[in-house]
């Protein structure tokens, strides 16, 4: 294995319109960050008709939206629908075949292996960026907090907003005694996935409720369907916080924290300090890795990525032909999508190596 450099790339503010960015994309014929061209790999420039349906991580569900109509102006006989619904939502759906790719912010885990019934599983990179730590705290916009402090509010033990702990981190700081109210996943999600990651990581011996798409959360906390739910749990609640992806809370004009990292300094979540944790990431063979909690002082600690899965064997050379199609443009030109939308592109050899992985698709 070997670690991949990162290409920074500043993002702009969100765009608001799907329009100004699927034109973008339809004037662009240049490559990706590394990938295929527009045309993606695997379409050999040929016309091709039909659908894929796909559900699953809603953190890529901007991505996959702005993806799919930008997509019209390479493939206009085909269709892609992505339904969102959390991470584990979409892996159930591709090992039942109802889906025809899932978006997945976290590997297959061993208890799911089992449904794929033997079939091999590709993963292609598609994403990274960052999950805010986001809150509601009216006259609070400096927000500091620690991977030990962030624990113990999602499991609970500091319920106010005034505890010493959060103080301490934040000195001259006027901290209300407003009660703290947690919004967290209600679907099986990657990002809860990735955010209890962080915690076991940055927080051992303090974090005690391990992590899991799903995690048996306080009973006084909150849930919400989707990174869009705990969004808007938050941004509605005086004293909430909650664990949010960056496009989203970006999205929803969220206030959010910076977070000590493993170097021991104060980062905020953006697009260039998720590039510069990405920047650490060690692949493996089959495309998995983990940007969380990852060494260097710029780095965001809660750094994370997604995958679009696909099962290696397709059940016709249609199918196969559209999903290569489809997936090459992801890694091509629908990769200078990303940061107008708030995400960080993948690294150069990262996108070469997923675009090289796209003739595995097969029937």
């Amino acid at each position: 294995m070997r670690r991949l450099r990162v290409q920074r790339i500043a993002a702009p503010g969100l765009a608001l319109g799907a329009t100004a960015i699927v034109l973008a994309a339809c004037g662009s014929s240049g490559n990706g960050s590394g990938g295929s061209g527009s045309s993606g790999s695997g379409s050999g420039g040929s016309s091709l008709s039909g659908t894929l349906n796909a559900s699953g991580s809603t953190f890529q569900l901007t991505f996959q939206q702005a993806a799919s109509q930008a997509f019209k102006s390479v493939q206009p006989g085909m269709t892609v629908n992505y339904g969102g619904g959390g991470s584990g939502k979409g892996r159930t759906d591709l090992a039942s075949g109802t889906v025809n790719f899932a978006g997945s912010d976290s590997p297959v885990p061993t208890a799911e292996k089992a449904g794929f019934k033997a079939k091999t599983v590709l993963y292609f990179p598609v994403v990274i960026g960052p999950i805010t730590v986001s809150y509601n705290v009216p006259g609070v916009t400096n927000l500091k907090l620690t991977a030990p402090v962030i624990a113990s509010i999602f499991q609970g033990t500091i319920k106010t907003w005034d505890d010493s702990a959060i103080k301490s981190v934040n000195p001259g700081v006027s901290l209300p005694s407003t009660a703290i109210t947690v919004a967290r996943r209600s679907d099986s999600s990657g990002t809860t996935q990735n955010f209890s990651q962080f915690l076991v990581d940055g927080a051992p011996g303090v974090w005690k409720l391990g992590s899991d798409s799903t995690i048996n959360w306080p009973a006084t906390s909150r849930g919400g369907n989707g990174n869009g739910g705990v969004a808007q749990i938050v941004k509605s609640t005086p004293g909430a916080v909650g664990y949010v992806d960056y496009a989203d809370a970006k999205a929803s004009g969220l206030t959010f924290a910076t977070v000590k990292n493993k170097a021991g300094q104060y980062v905020a979540p953006t697009t260039q300090s998720a590039s510069a944790a990405a920047d650490q990431a060690t692949v493996a063979p089959d495309l998995t890795f983990s940007a969380i909690w990852a060494p260097g002082a710029s780095s965001y600690p809660i750094t994370y990525q997604s995958w679009d899965l696909v099962t290696q064997s397709q059940r016709s050379s249609s199918t196969a032909k559209m999903l290569r199609a489809y997936l090459g443009y992801l890694l091509g030109a629908g990769q200078k999508l990303l940061p107008a939308l708030n995400y960080a592109p993948l690294p150069a050899g990262l996108d070469q190596k997923a675009t090289a992985q796209l003739s595995k698709i097969g029937s």
